[in-house]
């Protein structure tokens, strides 16, 4: 009887190879050129919007009230004026005396005559005259640098200003800050003090409306009229009392060349006078 050897095979199954895995998510060398692109183009439209369209964007903004001079006016307010300096070169004053003839006639110009402790606007005597000699509602201003002398400002400010009864109060003009709050509050201060000693009259403020509650808040500055400048909105954003509202810096004017800046009074015209200086008896 014959033994059959019964062999026993095992399968042994080959292990299989795994697919490479596609990569994902990362982008040929053209890709992350063009994704750099787009992101520099936004970086640079986005700051370029908000440094040069934004802060001009009122311009565009559509006019619901009455239009003059070129821009939006503010309709609501009676006695409208300008200030002008030597940027505004050579004017002819022929021709912006017509502009009390209009719907929105111009009454009133400030004038720089001022800067620092030295520096005195080559266009002012001349505009000065000017003004009075048209028969507009007359005011000089000076031009305030912290880093100069507040006493030595106030009299090269009264040397070459000499205001006579129905001029509007002097002006102090103040945009910088200077050092430090305090050092400012007390240059200001003594401009103010040595200016109203002088022509019997309280100084007029000058200033933005972010500017006077950063730096001009102190209750000392509260007794004094302000000129506030906020331009291209409807309406003045600050909320403490006001005389002079300095609207915009892109004025038309005939007669005036470029653009200047346009204002209006709290007040009416009557109303005004109470800021000028008085006629002496």
């Amino acid at each position: 009887m014959t033994n059959h050897k019964q062999t026993s095979r095992q399968t042994t199954k080959k292990p299989r190879k795994k697919k490479a895995a596609k990569k994902q998510g990362k982008l040929p060398w053209w890709g992350m050129y063009a994704l750099a692109l787009v992101i520099g183009l936004l970086v640079i439209g986005g700051g370029f919007y908000w440094f040069f369209i934004k802060p001009y964007a009122y311009r565009w903004k559509p006019c619901y009230g009455r239009q003059a001079y070129g821009v939006c006016i503010p309709c609501e307010y009676n006695v409208h004026g300008i200030d002008i300096s030597h940027y505004q070169g050579g004017i002819d004053w022929g021709e912006l005396h017509k502009n009390k003839d209009t719907d929105f006639p111009l009454r009133f110009i400030f004038m720089k005559a001022t800067e620092g402790g030295d520096l005195a606007d080559a266009t002012f005597v001349q505009n000065f005259d000017s003004a009075k000699a048209y028969g507009f509602v007359r005011g000089a201003y000076h031009f305030f640098n912290p880093s100069s002398d507040a006493r030595k400002q106030a009299e090269f400010f009264i040397r070459n200003v000499q205001l006579k009864p129905g001029d509007l109060a002097p002006v102090l003009d103040v945009e910088t800050k200077g050092k430090n709050k305090a050092d400012l509050q007390r240059s200001v201060k003594t401009w103010l003090d040595v200016v109203e000693a002088h022509y019997g009259v309280k100084p007029i403020l000058y200033t933005s409306y972010k500017f006077k509650e950063n730096y001009l808040s102190d209750a000392a500055f509260d007794e004094y009229p302000y000129w506030i400048a906020h331009y291209y909105v409807d309406s003045v954003r600050y909320r403490g009392h006001w005389e002079f509202w300095q609207h915009t810096d892109i004025g038309e004017v005939p007669g005036i060349e470029g653009d200047v800046d346009l204002n209006v009074f709290n007040g009416t015209l009557q109303d005004l006078s109470n800021y000028t200086l008085p006629e002496v008896h």
